[in-house]
């Protein structure tokens, strides 16, 4: 007996069965079996396939992406096509819940995640506006306001007048930390040059007006030296110029050095006291190295400049959960705005970012209305949002909140630092690595610097040196590329100033909890094979 296949055409009968149901019973039980798999069973189902990555260029990939013409009719059945994603792409995508996987801040998220992930695009709700969310956006002033008393640890009454009240906004989500840092120097600006007799203020004249009002010929903003690159983003979007982002000088620890901070400011003013600085920008979690700038000195400095104050905490901050290692963030209650990333140490699947403010009521200054939303006086999310139309992902992090509570999270938290610790005391214990950055955090990094060219170091000039250093960072590069190409694991590289050189170093990022000293030690032992690999080859 010849099976009857369905004919693949484009109709509204089709169009219909798109919208409501499976298209016949053979695809409801493909689409079952499948969806179990992603629910349940998604990252096992990798670890059966996948290494870090299967092996394949990416020339051999992009061969077989080429067509560019969207097909009239149905091509495939949806069934078909979640096989294909799961045997014919997903193995060619990188595995980051893998435990060997610890070269960047992705990792494996709690398997809850794809279920809270799926119930809101299935709910499809657009939190720009009260009439496409509803409840979903008071939800959202709720979470927010958790994690405003998280970090600003105001009182109860505090929360109870501004967590619901239209007129109040603790901040808001976004897409992630780029754009969280967006809004708050956004923020920043138009706090600086605000509306004023004759002046209708810089989101609606201007910057060459609003400088030219307030007698000011340069806008700055001041950072760490490892801030991250969305903050030039910013000085370009805003309008200042990312020549205009200016990095404070760190001490030997990659921190922001208050004193270098006072410096800057100070011979800003000497050189035009027309320069006015829009904001200073510390860190709490340093992309490269996991760092926190001295929090405390740095609010100290911006408190007796009248400075509004950003810590980009898109990495560090959900250690606040943690009561052991809370206190490694001293000092960022008394930021006037705080990144923190969803899509990080919260584990929920890309992209979430969030900007909080410390007074309630400053996202006015970037407030704006519509005739047909975000209407004056109305409770939609969007009036004082950078971005438009958006999905719920605060209700995924409210549901995570309930789930994981402040202990669960902080196990993770905790469970990345030390283990980073111990990893850095095995870097310690072999002859051929050198630790770099301590772990201030969860992130360290190391480097491969044989003895032979240590003691070479000690008596030579200033052109052995440099060419000892060409060596090192030329070893390093070769053996992160070879481990990552081999595809059993995978640390990250960048390049820091180390004892007043550029230096190549290997980075790694603690924070899958399924990762142990037991892997970390085989990841060094790969990494010592591939170096002895390359020493013969090169005898």
């Amino acid at each position: 007996m010849v099976q009857k296949t369905t004919e693949l055409v484009a109709n509204w009968e089709t169009l219909q069965r798109i919208f409501i149901r499976p298209e016949d019973e053979a695809s409801r039980r493909a689409l079952v079996k499948y969806m179990e798999q992603i629910l349940f069973g998604l990252h096992e189902f990798l670890r059966k396939h996948v290494g870090i990555t299967r092996e394949a260029s990416l020339e051999e990939l992009s061969e077989r992406f080429k067509e560019s013409r969207i097909s009239g009719h149905p091509q495939k059945k949806l069934a078909d096509v979640i096989k294909g994603i799961i045997e014919n792409i997903a193995p060619h995508a990188v595995n980051v819940a893998s435990p060997y996987f610890i070269g960047h801040m992705t990792s494996a998220i709690p398997f809850f995640m794809v279920h809270l992930h799926t119930i809101t695009a299935a709910l499809n709700q657009n939190v720009v506006k009260i009439e496409t969310s509803k409840v979903v956006s008071i939800i959202e002033r709720q979470v927010l306001a958790k994690l405003h008393r998280l970090i600003y640890a105001n009182s109860g009454a505090f929360y109870e007048a501004h967590i619901q009240s239209p007129e109040s906004t603790f901040g808001g989500f976004l897409h992630d930390g780029t754009l969280a840092n967006l809004t708050a120097m956004w923020v920043a600006r138009n706090r600086c040059f605000k509306p004023k007799e004759g002046f209708r203020g810089i989101e609606a004249e201007g910057i060459a007006a609003a400088q030219k009002v307030y007698g000011v010929d340069r806008s700055v903003i001041l950072v760490s030296g490892l801030a991250h690159y969305s903050l030039r983003k910013a000085g370009g979007v805003l309008g200042i110029g990312n020549e205009n982002v200016i990095r404070v000088a760190s001490g030997r620890r990659n921190r922001m050095d208050p004193e270098s901070l006072e410096t800057v400011i100070r011979n800003l003013k000497a050189e035009n006291p027309r320069t006015q600085i829009l904001a200073v920008v510390a860190i709490a979690g340093a992309t490269e190295t996991g760092t926190v700038d001295p929090l405390d000195a740095i609010a100290d400095v911006c408190a007796r400049e009248t400075l509004h104050f950003h810590v980009d905490a898109a990495w560090g901050g959900p250690t606040l959960l943690s009561d052991k290692y809370r206190g490694l963030l001293k000092g960022i209650d008394r930021a006037d705005s705080v990144t923190i990333d969803g899509h990080k140490q919260f584990y929920m699947p890309m992209g979430c970012g969030m900007v909080f403010f410390r007074d309630p009521g400053i996202m006015d200054l970037i407030a704006y209305h519509a005739a047909y939303i975000n209407r004056p006086g109305s409770v939609d999310l969007g009036i004082r949002s950078l971005e438009g139309s958006r999905p719920a992902a605060s209700l995924v992090l409210g549901s995570a909140l309930e789930i994981m509570g402040t202990r669960g999270y902080a196990l993770l938290i905790e469970h990345g630092i030390e283990t980073a610790r111990a990893f850095a005391d095995e870097i310690d214990r072999r002859p051929l690595f050198e630790l770099v950055t301590p772990p201030e955090l969860n992130i360290l990094t190391y480097r491969i610097c044989p003895e032979a060219i240590r003691q070479r170091w000690t008596d030579a000039g200033a052109t052995e040196r440099a060419r000892l250093i060409r060596q090192v960072n030329d070893l390093n590069i070769a053996v992160q590329r070879i481990q990552r190409e081999t595809g059993n694991s995978f640390v990250s590289r960048t390049t820091l100033n180390h004892l007043d050189e550029k230096v190549v170093v290997l980075r790694a990022v603690i924070m899958n909890p399924m990762t142990h000293m037991g892997i970390l030690r085989e990841i060094l032992d790969e990494q010592e094979k591939i170096y002895r690999g390359l020493a013969v080859s090169d005898a």
